[in-house]
């Protein structure tokens, strides 16, 4: 079973730039994903990474951030960059079943970490 443990949460200004880091095990053959909450909003898919490599973001996302991995370190990443208010929320790594392709949906995902919590100020 897939572990993961998020990190690198944190309260920045408009502008500011965040990299989180989730320690994992058990993925290997899993699409690996982040998705983030807003009080009283729904769940909604940040960034995603396929075993292979491939990469989807949200719109609202694109051209900010950049998700990646470290195979060897065990650890998914998302680089956040000229981060928004609207940014803020609670920030979840999470990962599917073996051999699901990467994908922004959160029922595909099995797997999930505790959160970690950013907030951007205006």
């Amino acid at each position: 079973q897939v572990q993961l443990v998020e990190s690198g949460g944190a309260s920045v200004q408009a502008g500011g730039s965040l990299r989180l880091s989730c320690a994992a095990s058990g993925y290997t053959a899993s699409s690996l994903g982040w998705f983030r909450q807003a009080p009283g909003k729904e769940r909604e898919g940040v960034a995603a990474i396929d075993r292979y490599g491939s990469t989807r973001y949200a719109d609202s996302v694109k051209g900010r951030f950049t998700i990646s991995k470290d195979n060897a370190k065990s650890t998914l990443y998302l680089q956040m960059n000229s981060l928004k208010p609207e940014d803020t929320g609670m920030y979840f790594c999470a990962a599917t079943k073996p051999w699901v392709r990467s994908t922004l949906d959160v029922v595909a995902f099995s797997y999930w970490g505790q959160g970690t919590q950013v907030t951007v100020s205006s």
